[in-house]
Formats: C-alpha cells, sequence, structure tokens
C-alpha cells in the first residue's frame, strides 16, 4: 500500500458567494495548508459579488476571476434600493452561477451574505425596514441559486458566516435555511465561535457560522478547529513601520484628526473611552511641549550662533523643520530700499525724501508714504476749531453762523450734569422694584420704563433651557413641552453616563492597549465609532514629513493615536504584500470604502483552519477512511451517529 507521501495531492474546489477580499484570501489559505499539502489542496473556481472594487480586491488576491453579479430579485432590489433597476438588468439565474464556477460543481460552497441588517450597530427599527429585511434575504436566495445550479451533483459542505445576531434578528430566515438545506439531504449545524481563537488572531472576532455536510458526497464528521492563544495588538502591528511610512502605501496614512480629537485620546486611558472623559477636570492637566530631538520642529525660531537644523526638502515655517532664524541684522539696516524706512515708514521733515515708487503708500514696505511735519501748532487751516471742546472756565472762541462741530462750531465741557439734569434723564434707565416710577410721559426714551423685577422665581413659566436634578419632581408635562420653550423644563442632569454602548465593548475614542487583543474590526471603525485608536509605546523622533500629525504623549507614556487602514488590514490577518512584494493596496481610492470592506471580511487565518478541518474530511472520504479520532468537537454528524469518547461510547 502506498504511503500518504507517494500519492499525489488530491484536488478540491471552493467557491465563494459575496467573495469581497474575504473570500479572495479565504480560498488560497486553506490552500497553502503546510500540514495538509502533501494529502490535499484546494482549488479556487472564483466568486460573485455585485461590488466591482471588491470583485477587483478578489481577483488580486486568489489569480481567479470573480463574477459581478447583483444576486437581487427584482422584488428586492426595489425594496433596498428604492428604485426601479436600470434598463439591462436582469435577475441572476441558476445559470449564471454555473457560469461563474465555469460549469464545475465546488466540493465547498462559502457564503458570508451582508450582515448590516443583523448587527447591533443598526438600530432596531432600521433593521426592520423594507429595505434591510431586502438585504437580509440574500442569505436565503445566494444558497437557493446555487442549490438548483447543481441539482444533479450537490455540493459537499455548506458555510454561511455571518455576525451572532441573526440569531435574533433573522431568525426566520435561518429556519427557511435550514429546511431548504436538508430537504437537498444536508445535515445542518450551527454555532458561534470566536475568530480569533480559531485563527490565532490579535483580535477578537465573535461569529456564527452555520455548517451543512452532504453525507452522500461527505461521510467522514467535520471537526471543529482547535482554539489558539490570541495576539496583542503590540505582536500584530508592533513590527510595522509607523504610520505614514511611504513603504507600506498609501493604506498607511494616519487619519488626520482635529486638535481637540487629539487631546482628548491623549487624556482617556488606555482602555478607556470617551465616557472616562466626564472624569477628568480641566484645572489638573496642561500641555508641555516636548522638542522632537534637539533641532526643533515646525515653527522653531533657530539662534543666530547655532548651527542650523538639516535643510530637507520640505522645509518651511509651517513645515516639519525649524525654518526660521532670529537676525539681529536689523538695526545695522535703516530699512529694505538703501537705508530708507519702509513699511509703515515716517520720513523726516528736514530730510530728503526717499525715491518716489509706483506702490508708495503708508502700508507699503517699498517707499515710505507719510512724513513727520511739524508745522500742526501753527496751522491757519479753515476750520482750525474742529471739533475742538471749550473749557468752562474760559471765554468762547468766535461764534460763527456754522453749526456743525467737524466745520468750527462750538463744544464746552459743561460740569453741571451732576446739579442740572437734562431733560431726557430717565433714556434707558432701570427702576428699582422698590422706588416709585418716573412720569409717564408719550415718549418712550423719556421716563424710565424698564424695571428690576424681583419676581422671576414665581413665574410660571420657568421651563426654558432649564435642567432639572435628578432627584427632584418634574413640573407637570404639558403638550408644547421641549427644550426650546418656557412651557416646562424638558431636560434633566442625567448621572447615569456608565451605559455601555450599542454593539461594541468600549464605545466611541475609545483608546485600546498595546500589551491585548484588538476588539472586533468592523466596517465603519475609526476613533468617532469606535475603539479605533491605540496606546503605542513607539514614541516618533523628529521626522522630515511635510505634514506631521500631532504627538501627545499621553500620562502612560504612550502616543494615543488612531490605527491606520493598513493596521487593520494587518489584524485582521491579510497579507500585507503582493506577490510582487509590493505594499497591499486595496481597489479604489476611498479610505472608507477600503475600511468597510476589511471590517466586512472573514479573517484569512481564521478561514485557513475551518477549511483545514473540512480538507481533512474530503481526504479521508477520497481515500476510503470513514472515521477519526480527535480532540475537538464535531461539527456536523448523522443522526444517532455515536463518538468514542475517553470514558467509553456516547
Amino acid at each position: 500500500m502506498a504511503s500518504p507521501a507517494d500519492r499525489p495531492p488530491i484536488e478540491f474546489t471552493a467557491f465563494h458567494l459575496f467573495s469581497g477580499i474575504g473570500g479572495g484570501a479565504l480560498g488560497s489559505a486553506a490552500a497553502r495548508a503546510s500540514w495538509l499539502g502533501c494529502l490535499g489542496t484546494i482549488r479556487n473556481l472564483g466568486g460573485i459579488d455585485s461590488d466591482p472594487a471588491a470583485c477587483a480586491d478578489f481577483e488580486r488576491f486568489t489569480g481567479t476571476t470573480a463574477t459581478c453579479l447583483d444576486l437581487f430579485d427584482r422584488e428586492q432590489y426595489e425594496a433596498f434600493r428604492g428604485k426601479q433597476p436600470p434598463e439591462g438588468w436582469r435577475e441572476a439565474t441558476p445559470e449564471d452561477v454555473r457560469r461563474a464556477t465555469g460549469g464545475q460543481c465546488p466540493d465547498i460552497v462559502f457564503t458570508s451574505p451582508p450582515c448590516k441588517g443583523f448587527s447591533g450597530l443598526l438600530p432596531k427599527s432600521s433593521a426592520e425596514s423594507g429595505k434591510y429585511q431586502a438585504l437580509n434575504r440574500l442569505t436565503i436566495r445566494s444558497i437557493d441559486l446555487t442549490l438548483r445550479a447543481f441539482t444533479e451533483d450537490l455540493p459537499a459542505v455548506f458555510l454561511l458566516e455571518n455576525v451572532p445576531r441573526i440569531r435574533s434578528r433573522g431568525a426566520g430566515l435561518l429556519e427557511e435555511i435550514r429546511r431548504l438545506l436538508r430537504g437537498h439531504g444536508y445535515r445542518v449545524a450551527e454555532s458561534d465561535h470566536d475568530c480569533g481563537e480559531i485563527g490565532g488572531l490579535g483580535q477578537r472576532r465573535k461569529r456564527y457560522l452555520l455548517i451543512a455536510r452532504n453525507p452522500s458526497k461527505l461521510r467522514p464528521f467535520i471537526y471543529q478547529p482547535p482554539r489558539r492563544p490570541l495576539k496583542t495588538i503590540g505582536d500584530v502591528i508592533g513590527p510595522l513601520a509607523l504610520p505614514d511610512d511611504p513603504s507600506l502605501g498609501p493604506m498607511h496614512r494616519l487619519p488626520r484628526l482635529k486638535w481637540l480629537t487629539w487631546l482628548r485620546l491623549a487624556l482617556i486611558p488606555a482602555g478607556g473611552d470617551w465616557r472616562d472623559l466626564q472624569k477628568i477636570l480641566p484645572e489638573e492637566y496642561r500641555i508641555v511641549r516636548t522638542e522632537w530631538g534637539t533641532t526643533g520642529n515646525a515653527l522653531t525660531v533657530q539662534p543666530w550662533d547655532k548651527p542650523a537644523a538639516t535643510v530637507t526638502s520640505s522645509t518651511r515655517l509651517s513645515g516639519s523643520s525649524p525654518a526660521a532664524v532670529a537676525d539681529p541684522r536689523l538695526k545695522d539696516q535703516g530699512g529694505k530700499y538703501n537705508g530708507s524706512p519702509g513699511l509703515y515708514g515716517v520720513n523726516k521733515w528736514d530730510a530728503p525724501a526717499p525715491a518716489i515708487t509706483g506702490s508708495c503708500k503708508v502700508s507699503s514696505s517699498n517707499c515710505p508714504g507719510a512724513i513727520a511735519d511739524p508745522r500742526l501748532p501753527e496751522s491757519k487751516g479753515v476750520y482750525p476749531n474742529r471739533f475742538k471742546i471749550g473749557r468752562f472756565d474760559e471765554p468762547a472762541h468766535c461764534i460763527t453762523g456754522d453749526t456743525d462741530v467737524q466745520c468750527g462750531a462750538q463744544s464746552i465741557a459743561d460740569p453741571r450734569r451732576g446739579t442740572d439734569k437734562p431733560l431726557f434723564d430717565h433714556a434707558y434707565r432701570v427702576l428699582r422694584h422698590n422706588e416709585p416710577a418716573g412720569a409717564v410721559t408719550g415718549g418712550r426714551g423719556s421716563c424710565g420704563t424698564c424695571i428690576a423685577d424681583v419676581r422671576i422665581k414665581h413665574n410660571p413659566r420657568p421651563g426654558v433651557y432649564r435642567i432639572l436634578r435628578m432627584d427632584e419632581t418634574a413640573p407637570t408635562v404639558v403638550g408644547a413641552a421641549s427644550v426650546g420653550t418656557s412651557n416646562g423644563p424638558q431636560a434633566v442632569a442625567d448621572h447615569r453616563l456608565g451605559c455601555a454602548p450599542r454593539g461594541n465593548t468600549k464605545g466611541p475614542l475609545g483608546v485600546q492597549e498595546w500589551e491585548k487583543p484588538a476588539s472586533t474590526v468592523f466596517g465603519s471603525l475609526d476613533v468617532h465609532s469606535g475603539p479605533g485608536a491605540v496606546s503605542d509605546p513607539r514614541i516618533p523622533g523628529n521626522d522630515e514629513r511635510p505634514d506631521p500629525p500631532p504627538v501627545i504623549v499621553a500620562l502612560d507614556g504612550t502616543w494615543h493615536r488612531p490605527l491606520t487602514t493598513f493596521e487593520l488590514l494587518a489584524l485582521q490577518s491579510f497579507p500585507l504584500r503582493f506577490a510582487d512584494e509590493s505594499p497591499v493596496v486595496l481597489a479604489g481610492k476611498s479610505d472608507s470604502a477600503w475600511r468597510e470592506r476589511i471590517g466586512n471580511a472573514v479573517p484569512p487565518d481564521a478561514s485557513r483552519c475551518i477549511h483545514e478541518q473540512i480538507l481533512l474530511a474530503l481526504v479521508q472520504n477520497h481515500v476510503g477512511e470513514t472515521y477519526t479520532l480527535g480532540t475537538t468537537d464535531v461539527w456536523v454528524r448523522w443522526p444517532g451517529e455515536r463518538l468514542l469518547t475517553m470514558g467509553g461510547m456516547e
């Protein structure tokens, strides 16, 4: 009998629905299984996805063809998109699926349908809308199309991966899927697992998995993958260059945050989130500027009597290197042009004027346009008394016929304001509540018509913008109640800020610890929507980048900064370089679209471990082995099948 090493590897095939980058890496990962490579391999037949960019990623990772195909039926299309399909659109058919596989029935069909409608990040009211219900039904339609495409030769294994909340929000759909698969002879099992523990990732990633085995094509058990220890964030991204290093491409660019956001991240302790900011007293902290190296950085003024810092290509006042100098020679040079004064320069009366230039004006530095004229005291101008105010105890000047004070009419400093009151002394006067009112006149400004009313505490409508204490009784609730009206106070000082955010272990502005595994990487992850920052102990030095981000060293001695898109790719265990050694850059140029596809993907290391277990069962089935002793539980088995245990029969 030939040994396993003498046999050529047995080739099996896989096909991916809603492939994207996750499906692309999934199929190729299983084929790289080192200890099974001599027994069998998995060849990727292709995939289907409706996103052209996801298809492009799939093809770049696997080298196989991805079919860009919308799997909605017409009713689902209209419900999800809110409009009629464009001209030329048609519903996908089983023949389209058959064509996408090259007419070959795959051994493994992996489907990872959109999870937005099942995710806890989506409010329940939105999840129950017609739009997301139509999206959720792709779980059934994709499997139904595949079963009808290969009715005569059904696949050996079906896999459906999604978020754990599909068990509650999609309970009815899962029951339909179970009936559909069992009606075609499949044995179905469901489980929740942590992709991080299955693949030994640097993140925790809880997921739901439905696995269906076709006993007519695959009799041996499929065992669950063993659990592996988790890596930390530092284990995964620590070996990478710091953000913005050009050697890792555009996906490694650090997000540019507002200064206030940087400050908030620095004040949040590692492992915390925005809720920790309420514990901070503003007077406890202040920003201390720390030089990067010994030469300074942006907006640094270099001393005249010391060597200059390195001259870089990006040297400018607002750049990353000092580009200003304290020049002491200003006192030795009268001005910019031939010793004459410049900007706001005032010429001497007894000195020659400088050259007259075309831009001669007071605010120009080309030529001074002002003069120190000594003739003002002897001026015999037409209006020598313009704006002049005479003293009360001196003779008046000549009285002229003009009444305009700008032309010489008399003004006087009258000291009698405290004895003889002018006519309208009550204009804009506010009367005290306990004094008599002035005479009521017909003119609005001739009598004090305002009063300091002390009765505000008795106002029957004190509610406008009022905030109630948590421990006091609320006033009457009226029909027009709102925060901005005076009908009643509608705001409360709620001290229960410790509530957990929906769907995450940490809320917005969460700073993850370097020495621990990351939280789940999801499609919209950034510092404003979840734990998208890390406490990086690698403080950057004085680099020469033209657009350096702020570096605020937190109290723990680390740099609390956002994770780059490239680092999220690494935490999902994707290869970081293509075959030509160039850094991975996904299709398109949208950073948010990159993050969405990365967050939606199945981690390749986790999928490799799942496919190794399936590959082992396929190889055993091919060579005629009908049982295997395993160290983990069985995913799918026949009704009535029994397992050997250490204590005897199960």
